[in-house]
């Protein structure tokens, strides 16, 4: 569909909702981002899981993309409150055994130009706040028990860890997840530069959130789309 039918699509779907929603849609869209990402690779539990959803949609990220080497995710509804509807998630999970979904996500993110990102202690890297925003970032989480997988190690462009002066040894993925992403959204959010989504994508934002916002939607459109031919 070119732009202009999913301007007139928005335009009769506004219709059917109100006011307040399509203000709301259009001040959630003004903070969303793509200049930074998460990937999940092969998390076991879905609340953990879920709830870095949840902190996604809560500091503006859209994209998540979910690699499912041995383990699949289904996102917890009740730990979500729904707000996985309001993200763009990237699943890989046809590759077969290994790594392999893992390497289809790292270089799907190379061809959108991200910097890879492990959240992991190594002996190169930095702490959070030291991570430079002069591209697009993509974080990298591994699973709670094994953490991250040797090739998303390896091939990751840099390493990053969360400073703590406790005996514990890491905070958990939910937690870890959160804390990246209050840092770095803010940063970016004071920095400026080309952090926010181009217009195309707000429309093709607000046409998928507007659907979801609309009961009966795939009827409304079948009548519209008779009416336009």
């Amino acid at each position: 569909m070119n732009r202009a039918l999913k301007e007139a699509l928005i335009d009769h779907l506004l219709q059917f909702i109100t006011e307040d929603r399509w203000q709301r849609i259009n001040e959630v869209l003004g903070q969303r981002t793509r200049f930074l990402s998460v990937v999940l690779e092969d998390l076991y539990q879905p609340h953990n899981a879920s709830a870095v959803l949840r902190s996604c949609d809560c500091f503006g990220i859209q994209d998540v993309h979910i690699v499912e080497n041995e383990n699949n995710f289904s996102p917890a509804k009740g730990v979500t409150i729904g707000s996985d509807q309001w993200l763009s998630l990237h699943k890989y999970n046809d590759e077969g055994e290994g790594v392999e979904n893992t390497r289809k996500c790292y270089r799907q993110l190379r061809r959108e130009g991200y910097r890879l990102i492990a959240t992991t202690p190594h002996e190169d890297d930095v702490t959070i706040d030291e991570i430079p925003l002069d591209q697009k970032t993509a974080l990298v989480f591994g699973s709670e028990l094994t953490g991250l997988s040797g090739f998303a190690l390896e091939e990751a462009d840099g390493y990053a860890r969360i400073p703590m002066v406790g005996f514990s040894e890491s905070f958990n993925i939910s937690v870890s997840a959160a804390l990246c992403l209050y840092e770095l959204s803010t940063r970016l959010r004071k920095e400026g530069g080309g952090w926010m989504l181009s217009e195309e994508e707000k429309i093709d934002l607000q046409l998928d959130w507007i659907r979801k916002s609309v009961r009966a939607v795939d009827k409304i459109e079948e009548r519209w789309r008779m009416q336009e031919s």
